[in-house]
Protein backbone atom coordinates (compact mmCIF):
# COMPACT_ATOMS: atom_id res chain seq x y z
CA UNK A 1 0.00 0.00 0.00
CA UNK A 2 2.47 2.64 1.06
CA UNK A 3 4.56 1.88 -2.46
CA UNK A 4 1.44 3.19 -4.42
CA UNK A 5 1.25 6.97 -5.82
CA UNK A 6 -2.47 7.18 -5.95
CA UNK A 7 -1.92 10.37 -6.76
CA UNK A 8 0.02 9.56 -10.13
CA UNK A 9 -3.25 6.48 -10.47
CA UNK A 10 -5.88 8.41 -9.41
CA UNK A 11 -5.66 12.12 -9.94
CA UNK A 12 -4.09 12.76 -13.23
CA UNK A 13 -4.97 16.57 -12.94
CA UNK A 14 -3.32 16.57 -9.45
CA UNK A 15 -0.55 14.78 -10.36
CA UNK A 16 -0.07 17.32 -13.15
CA UNK A 17 0.01 20.11 -11.57
CA UNK A 18 2.04 18.82 -8.84
CA UNK A 19 4.61 18.23 -11.23
CA UNK A 20 5.62 22.15 -10.24
CA UNK A 21 5.62 22.20 -7.02
CA UNK A 22 9.33 21.24 -4.93
CA UNK A 23 9.79 17.57 -4.67
CA UNK A 24 9.46 17.85 -1.11
CA UNK A 25 5.85 19.38 -0.89
CA UNK A 26 4.70 16.91 -3.77
CA UNK A 27 5.54 14.36 -1.21
CA UNK A 28 3.64 15.80 1.60
CA UNK A 29 0.45 16.32 -0.64
CA UNK A 30 0.92 12.91 -1.64
CA UNK A 31 0.97 11.94 1.80
CA UNK A 32 -2.47 13.45 2.10
CA UNK A 33 -3.72 12.30 -1.11
CA UNK A 34 -2.82 8.82 -0.67
CA UNK A 35 -4.68 9.47 3.25
CA UNK A 36 -8.06 10.60 1.26
CA UNK A 37 -7.91 8.06 -1.22
CA UNK A 38 -7.73 4.61 1.20
CA UNK A 39 -10.89 6.51 2.78
CA UNK A 40 -12.70 7.96 -0.56
CA UNK A 41 -11.58 3.94 -1.85
CA UNK A 42 -13.44 2.25 1.31
CA UNK A 43 -16.92 3.73 -0.15
CA UNK A 44 -16.33 3.28 -4.08
CA UNK A 45 -15.71 -0.38 -3.67
CA UNK A 46 -18.24 -3.14 -4.53
CA UNK A 47 -18.41 -4.63 -1.55
CA UNK A 48 -21.85 -4.75 0.55
CA UNK A 49 -22.80 -1.71 2.55
CA UNK A 50 -22.36 -3.58 6.00
CA UNK A 51 -19.02 -4.34 5.62
CA UNK A 52 -18.06 -1.18 4.01
CA UNK A 53 -19.65 0.40 7.04
CA UNK A 54 -16.89 -1.92 9.59
CA UNK A 55 -13.93 -1.70 7.16
CA UNK A 56 -14.55 2.39 7.19
CA UNK A 57 -15.00 2.29 11.21
CA UNK A 58 -12.06 -0.01 11.65
CA UNK A 59 -9.64 2.68 9.35
CA UNK A 60 -10.94 5.79 11.37
CA UNK A 61 -10.84 3.56 15.10
CA UNK A 62 -6.77 2.82 13.45
CA UNK A 63 -6.17 6.58 12.54
CA UNK A 64 -7.71 7.93 16.15
CA UNK A 65 -5.19 5.54 18.18
CA UNK A 66 -2.64 5.80 15.57
CA UNK A 67 -2.01 2.93 14.50
CA UNK A 68 1.28 3.75 12.62
CA UNK A 69 2.08 -0.49 11.24
CA UNK A 70 -0.28 1.81 8.55
CA UNK A 71 2.17 3.79 6.73
CA UNK A 72 -0.54 6.02 5.57
CA UNK A 73 -1.87 6.59 8.42
CA UNK A 74 1.35 7.23 10.52
CA UNK A 75 2.45 9.81 7.36
CA UNK A 76 -1.18 11.36 7.95
CA UNK A 77 0.09 11.73 11.78
CA UNK A 78 2.92 13.74 10.77
CA UNK A 79 0.66 16.09 8.24
CA UNK A 80 -1.10 16.87 10.95
CA UNK A 81 1.54 17.65 13.79
CA UNK A 82 4.00 19.74 11.16
CA UNK A 83 1.20 21.50 9.81
CA UNK A 84 -1.08 22.07 13.11
CA UNK A 85 -4.65 20.38 10.97
CA UNK A 86 -7.32 20.19 12.90
CA UNK A 87 -8.52 16.85 13.36
CA UNK A 88 -11.85 18.65 13.23
CA UNK A 89 -11.39 18.39 9.34
CA UNK A 90 -10.47 14.86 9.30
CA UNK A 91 -13.74 14.27 10.65
CA UNK A 92 -15.52 15.60 8.36
CA UNK A 93 -13.81 13.69 5.77
CA UNK A 94 -15.16 10.62 7.25
CA UNK A 95 -18.39 12.11 8.04
CA UNK A 96 -18.61 13.14 3.76
CA UNK A 97 -17.81 9.58 3.24
CA UNK A 98 -20.31 7.72 5.76
CA UNK A 99 -22.75 9.47 3.71
CA UNK A 100 -22.00 7.80 0.51
CA UNK A 101 -22.19 4.24 2.49
CA UNK A 102 -25.88 3.71 1.73
CA UNK A 103 -27.96 1.36 -0.16
CA UNK A 104 -29.36 4.96 -1.82
CA UNK A 105 -27.64 8.24 -2.02
CA UNK A 106 -29.99 11.09 -2.75
CA UNK A 107 -29.82 15.03 -2.31
CA UNK A 108 -32.69 17.54 -2.58
CA UNK A 109 -31.11 20.87 -1.60
CA UNK A 110 -28.21 23.35 -2.41
CA UNK A 111 -27.37 22.50 1.22
CA UNK A 112 -26.92 19.03 1.20
CA UNK A 113 -25.33 19.34 -2.22
CA UNK A 114 -22.63 22.38 -0.62
CA UNK A 115 -22.12 20.07 2.69
CA UNK A 116 -21.40 17.20 0.81
CA UNK A 117 -18.96 18.73 -1.21
CA UNK A 118 -17.00 20.18 1.73
CA UNK A 119 -16.81 17.03 3.67
CA UNK A 120 -15.55 15.70 0.62
CA UNK A 121 -13.16 17.70 -0.88
CA UNK A 122 -13.33 21.18 1.08
CA UNK A 123 -11.23 19.50 3.68
CA UNK A 124 -8.85 18.55 1.16
CA UNK A 125 -8.53 22.17 -0.10
CA UNK A 126 -7.93 23.05 3.12
CA UNK A 127 -5.73 20.82 4.65
CA UNK A 128 -3.57 21.07 1.24
CA UNK A 129 -3.09 24.75 1.96
CA UNK A 130 -1.97 24.24 5.51
CA UNK A 131 0.81 21.87 3.46
CA UNK A 132 1.45 24.95 1.33
CA UNK A 133 1.94 27.37 4.49
CA UNK A 134 -0.90 28.97 4.24
CA UNK A 135 -1.85 30.84 7.28
CA UNK A 136 -4.40 33.69 6.79
CA UNK A 137 -7.89 32.84 8.11
CA UNK A 138 -9.58 34.45 4.61
CA UNK A 139 -6.89 32.60 2.37
CA UNK A 140 -7.92 29.54 4.10
CA UNK A 141 -11.83 29.91 3.13
CA UNK A 142 -10.63 29.93 -0.08
CA UNK A 143 -9.14 27.09 -0.32
CA UNK A 144 -12.05 25.79 0.79
CA UNK A 145 -14.02 27.26 -2.27
CA UNK A 146 -11.54 25.62 -4.44
CA UNK A 147 -11.92 21.83 -3.05
CA UNK A 148 -16.07 22.52 -3.43
CA UNK A 149 -15.95 24.08 -6.84
CA UNK A 150 -13.67 20.82 -8.01
CA UNK A 151 -16.11 18.25 -6.50
CA UNK A 152 -19.11 20.23 -7.80
CA UNK A 153 -17.42 19.99 -11.44
CA UNK A 154 -16.55 15.81 -10.17
CA UNK A 155 -20.87 15.74 -9.37
CA UNK A 156 -20.90 17.33 -12.81
CA UNK A 157 -19.18 15.15 -14.52
CA UNK A 158 -19.95 11.83 -12.93
CA UNK A 159 -23.56 11.70 -12.81
CA UNK A 160 -24.25 8.52 -14.82
CA UNK A 161 -21.42 7.07 -12.88
CA UNK A 162 -23.13 8.06 -9.87
CA UNK A 163 -26.49 6.86 -10.73
CA UNK A 164 -25.11 3.47 -11.58
CA UNK A 165 -23.83 3.34 -7.93
CA UNK A 166 -27.30 4.42 -6.99
CA UNK A 167 -26.12 7.72 -5.89
CA UNK A 168 -27.89 10.97 -7.16
CA UNK A 169 -26.35 14.30 -6.12
CA UNK A 170 -28.14 16.37 -8.69
CA UNK A 171 -30.96 15.41 -10.97
CA UNK A 172 -30.17 13.63 -13.78
CA UNK A 173 -30.35 16.47 -16.72
CA UNK A 174 -28.64 18.90 -18.57
CA UNK A 175 -30.13 21.80 -16.75
CA UNK A 176 -29.03 20.48 -13.21
CA UNK A 177 -25.57 19.84 -14.32
CA UNK A 178 -25.38 23.52 -16.10
CA UNK A 179 -27.08 24.70 -12.59
CA UNK A 180 -24.29 23.14 -10.71
CA UNK A 181 -21.59 24.63 -13.09
CA UNK A 182 -22.38 27.47 -12.55
CA UNK A 183 -22.73 27.27 -8.90
CA UNK A 184 -18.92 25.65 -9.35
CA UNK A 185 -18.49 29.24 -10.77
CA UNK A 186 -18.78 31.62 -7.76
CA UNK A 187 -16.45 28.86 -6.01
CA UNK A 188 -13.29 28.87 -8.84
CA UNK A 189 -13.68 33.12 -8.77
CA UNK A 190 -13.51 32.90 -5.01
CA UNK A 191 -10.53 31.17 -4.89
CA UNK A 192 -8.25 33.13 -7.57
CA UNK A 193 -6.92 36.33 -5.44
CA UNK A 194 -6.52 34.18 -2.25
CA UNK A 195 -3.29 31.83 -4.39
CA UNK A 196 -1.52 35.06 -4.12
CA UNK A 197 -1.16 34.30 -0.20
CA UNK A 198 0.73 31.09 -0.97
CA UNK A 199 4.47 31.09 -0.97
CA UNK A 200 5.46 31.52 -4.41
CA UNK A 201 7.51 28.56 -5.22
CA UNK A 202 3.99 26.55 -4.46
CA UNK A 203 1.55 29.01 -6.29
CA UNK A 204 2.07 28.19 -9.87
CA UNK A 205 0.81 24.61 -9.18
CA UNK A 206 -2.47 25.74 -7.74
CA UNK A 207 -2.71 27.46 -10.24
CA UNK A 208 -2.28 25.05 -12.96
CA UNK A 209 -4.60 22.40 -10.95
CA UNK A 210 -7.49 25.37 -11.15
CA UNK A 211 -7.52 25.92 -15.20
CA UNK A 212 -7.45 22.28 -15.57
CA UNK A 213 -10.11 21.28 -13.42
CA UNK A 214 -12.08 24.17 -14.24
CA UNK A 215 -11.69 22.99 -17.99
CA UNK A 216 -13.46 19.52 -17.91
CA UNK A 217 -16.52 22.04 -16.65
CA UNK A 218 -16.56 23.81 -19.79
CA UNK A 219 -16.26 20.64 -21.79
CA UNK A 220 -19.27 19.05 -20.22
CA UNK A 221 -21.18 22.24 -20.85
CA UNK A 222 -19.73 21.97 -24.64
CA UNK A 223 -21.95 19.18 -24.87
CA UNK A 224 -24.81 20.83 -25.04
CA UNK A 225 -27.84 18.45 -24.25
CA UNK A 226 -28.16 15.59 -21.55
CA UNK A 227 -27.89 13.11 -24.71
CA UNK A 228 -24.33 14.28 -26.04
CA UNK A 229 -24.05 13.94 -22.14
CA UNK A 230 -24.23 10.14 -21.97
CA UNK A 231 -22.99 9.31 -25.15
CA UNK A 232 -19.48 10.91 -24.85
CA UNK A 233 -18.25 9.26 -21.94
CA UNK A 234 -16.21 9.99 -18.48
CA UNK A 235 -14.94 13.62 -20.12
CA UNK A 236 -10.76 14.41 -19.50
CA UNK A 237 -8.73 16.69 -20.03
CA UNK A 238 -6.63 16.00 -22.57
CA UNK A 239 -2.69 16.27 -22.11
CA UNK A 240 -2.58 19.04 -25.13
CA UNK A 241 -5.30 20.39 -23.56
CA UNK A 242 -3.06 20.34 -20.00
CA UNK A 243 -0.68 22.36 -22.00
CA UNK A 244 -2.81 25.01 -22.89
CA UNK A 245 -3.85 25.94 -19.52
CA UNK A 246 -0.35 25.30 -18.12
CA UNK A 247 0.60 27.81 -20.53
CA UNK A 248 -2.98 30.19 -19.54
CA UNK A 249 -1.64 30.07 -16.22
CA UNK A 250 1.42 31.75 -16.42
CA UNK A 251 -0.93 34.78 -17.54
CA UNK A 252 -2.96 33.74 -14.27
CA UNK A 253 0.51 34.50 -11.98
CA UNK A 254 0.89 37.31 -14.24
CA UNK A 255 -2.82 38.74 -13.25
CA UNK A 256 -1.78 38.35 -9.99
CA UNK A 257 1.83 40.00 -9.87
CA UNK A 258 -0.64 42.91 -11.29
CA UNK A 259 -3.81 43.40 -9.75
CA UNK A 260 -4.38 43.38 -6.08
CA UNK A 261 -7.38 42.28 -4.80
CA UNK A 262 -7.53 41.86 -0.90
CA UNK A 263 -9.00 38.60 -0.17
CA UNK A 264 -10.78 39.50 3.04
CA UNK A 265 -13.10 41.17 1.18
CA UNK A 266 -14.53 38.27 -0.52
CA UNK A 267 -17.65 37.11 0.03
CA UNK A 268 -17.84 33.47 0.49
CA UNK A 269 -20.86 31.25 -0.01
CA UNK A 270 -20.56 29.89 3.28
CA UNK A 271 -23.62 30.10 5.15
CA UNK A 272 -25.85 26.82 4.68
CA UNK A 273 -22.39 25.35 5.24
CA UNK A 274 -21.99 27.60 8.68
CA UNK A 275 -25.57 26.28 9.50
CA UNK A 276 -24.51 22.91 9.98
CA UNK A 277 -20.48 23.04 10.24
CA UNK A 278 -18.15 25.92 12.04
CA UNK A 279 -15.57 26.65 9.58
CA UNK A 280 -14.07 28.94 11.60
CA UNK A 281 -13.13 26.18 14.17
CA UNK A 282 -11.41 24.31 11.26
CA UNK A 283 -9.55 27.23 9.93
Amino acid sequence: MSNQNYLAIYAKSFNWAGFFLPKKTYQKCSSLYDFCRVVDNIADDENPIEFKKEKLKSFENDFNQKNFENPIIENMWKLIDEFDISLKIVHDLFDGIKSDIKEKVKFNSKKELLIYSYRVAGTVGLMMAKILRVNKGSSLMSAIDLGIAMQLTNISRDVIEDLNKNRSYINENFDDIKSTLKLSEKFYENSFYSIREIPISFRFSILVARRVYRKIGYKILNQKDFKSYKECGKIYVSNFEKITQTLLSVLDLIKLFLIYKNDENIVHDHALLNEEINLNERI
